[in-house]
């Protein structure tokens, strides 16, 4: 399939064509979608942020390829990327936190102005004076230290959970995608969240968007943070000219 831009409407003056990197997986990308809109101050239609969603399910597992155990889905994310720019999107956003250890450097060969989920969580962290984060993810991202180093170099502090609470996590995500999800796997990551705050977390990332969908933050004793709603303000006010 062949996306093209017409010459007329890329030379529209207003709000900035966001180009959504997608698929990974649908629920993600649905979930991004209903933030975006929610975060963005809009009276009527018009005031929304103009769209192009890439959804793409079959790049193959970014965390395992990060493990080592899987197919390379840079082929994939490049063919996203280009068509998202031939269809006239300026920035890109890609709700899925691990295809961060291969989305920038695409996203600078085409030109595209990335907002990073990774580097909008460590901001929003570091303004809320935050010291000690704890970091749920899929192993692939904890393994690339995507967050770790990003909280790091703005001075926070970094926990994981140890390797068999992480198997509880990789198991609940896993049942999100496949939409089986269910109270245990609901419980577990409740366990794990509540571990990290033991340890000394003062807030809780909830650094995978099946993770998000999954835990129930009512019952985790510090502040739950979704990554997610935070990109789609950083989009909002970066596509309206707020930021």
């Amino acid at each position: 399939m062949t996306l093209t831009a017409d010459r007329d409407d890329a030379q529209v003056s207003g709000p900035r064509l966001v180009g959504v990197l997608g698929g990974m997986g649908p629920a993600a990308t649905v979930d991004f979608y209903g933030k975006l809109v929610e975060e963005t101050a809009a009276t009527c239609d018009q005031g929304h942020v103009p769209v192009v969603i890439w959804g793409d399910p079959r790049v193959p597992d970014r965390s395992l390829n990060l493990l080592g155990r899987g197919e390379d889905p840079t082929p994939y994310l490049r063919r996203g990327i280009e068509a998202l720019k031939r269809a006239g999107c300026e920035v890109l956003a890609v709700p899925c936190n691990t295809a961060h250890a291969f989305v920038p450097r695409l996203a600078d060969e085409a030109g595209l102005a990335l907002v990073s989920i990774i580097e909008v969580t460590a901001d929003a962290l570091a303004a809320d004076g935050v010291r000690t984060a704890g970091v749920l993810a899929t192993t692939g991202t904890l393994r690339a230290g995507l967050y770790a180093e990003a909280l790091r170099r703005r001075g926070l502090t970094v926990i994981e959970p140890d390797e068999p609470a992480q198997r509880q996590v990789t198991a609940a995500i896993a049942a999100v995608k496949s939409g089986g999800a269910e109270p245990s796997h609901r419980e577990a990551l409740a366990r794990v969240a509540h571990s990290l705050a033991d340890r000394g977390a003062e807030r809780i990332v909830m650094a995978c968007t099946e993770i998000v969908l999954a835990l129930d933050v009512s019952v985790v004793p510090v502040p739950a943070l979704d990554p997610a709603r935070l990109l789609a303000r950083r989009v909002a006010d970066l596509a309206l000219g707020a930021a």
